[in-house]
């Protein structure tokens, strides 16, 4: 923050704090000492007041903010680059002085690291926890993820960290909902084994499914969607539909079989899910789904968690997932 700025911020905090005192002390002279009936002669719907002084606890009040509010901005930033006097943030560690990650720029480029702040009281935080589990978390990364996976307390970390990160796009249940896939049963886009589940985790995945309407046509499009829903799926169609299951194969061995393989079963290289199998379809298995998807494509990702997770809850998480799809193995 440039010194213009700085300044601007401290007259106008101060002076906003220092107004209202001279407003709450100069009305309090004014106002009458004693109790009376008597009435300020307005009437508002009927109702009339009392020409009496505000109740001291009430202005003690008002006083009780302007010294809490003198004291938070003499101890917390909140006065242009005026840190605070409050102790123990010059380092994110007092003894060995280590600087804080984050720094606060200023004039001329300077980086300045000491002084509270919201982001250095995190890193403090951060610290204490890292020091206090990061043994843990070190003890199950150097097991392996089927181990992991077994056992009690490692489950109930790896959930916590699934219900903070993971539950908004799979749910709470991890049985996933439109667009997202379930993590608890077989089906698994990218391979479900241990250390597949892992990689995905740490460095995510973006699955792409090409929009093919303006290549292979609406008739394309609904022959295609029905071989797939029929012959592959193993479902019915529609009673008013009409389609070519025929041509759709034809089609289907001629476009789709590059990603999805002739027999329909899917490759995980690709994330290419399995299409013999409904359970595999997140954007819906229905006929009209099923076009929609083939005519506009769709596209998936899986956001990666390396960053800011970290290798070791990482492994955790990637233990409670593959545990959920693994029940009979933990028994």
């Amino acid at each position: 923050m440039t010194p213009f700025w700085s300044w601007y911020v401290t007259i106008l905090s101060l002076g906003t704090i220092f107004a209202l005192t001279w407003l709450i002390f100069g009305t309090r002279k004014g106002q009458r000492q004693d109790v009376t009936d008597e009435t300020m002669g307005h009437s508002f719907d009927g109702i009339e007041e009392y020409d009496n002084p505000l109740p001291k606890w009430w202005f003690m009040l008002f006083v009780g903010t302007i010294v809490f509010a003198l004291g938070y901005l003499a101890l917390y930033p909140g006065l242009g680059n005026f840190k605070g006097f409050l102790p123990g943030y010059d380092y994110l560690d007092s003894e060995k002085k280590t600087p804080f990650a984050a720094g606060v720029q200023i004039a001329g480029g300077e980086v300045r690291h000491s002084g509270w702040s919201g982001v250095h009281q995190w890193e403090k935080e951060m610290a204490r926890a890292e020091e206090q589990y990061g043994p843990l978390f070190a003890k199950y990364a150097a097991m392996p993820i089927e181990e992991v996976a077994k056992d009690e307390q490692a489950l109930k970390m790896g959930g916590r960290l699934f219900a903070s990160n993971c539950s908004v796009c799979h749910g709470s249940d991890a049985k996933g909902s439109y667009g997202f896939p379930n993590l608890t049963d077989s089906e698994w886009r990218w391979g479900g084994d241990a250390e597949t589940i892992k990689t995905t985790i740490l460095k995510g995945r973006q699955g792409a499914m090409p929009a093919q309407g303006p290549i292979i046509g609406e008739d394309g499009v609904r022959n295609v969607a029905a071989y797939v829903l029929t012959e592959l799926a193993g479902r019915k169609l529609p009673e008013s539909v009409e389609a070519d299951i025929e041509a759709g194969q034809k089609v289907f061995a001629g476009t789709c079989f590059a990603c999805h393989g002739a027999d329909g079963k899917g490759t995980a290289a690709l994330g290419a899910p399995n299409l013999t199998n409904p359970a595999a379809f997140i954007y819906g298995s229905s006929y009209s789904q099923l076009q929609q998807t083939i005519r506009y494509g769709r596209h998936g990702n899986m956001p990666a968690q390396e960053e800011f997770l970290g290798n070791d809850k990482v492994h955790l998480l990637a233990a409670y997932v593959y545990s959920l799809s693994h029940q009979a193995e933990k028994q």
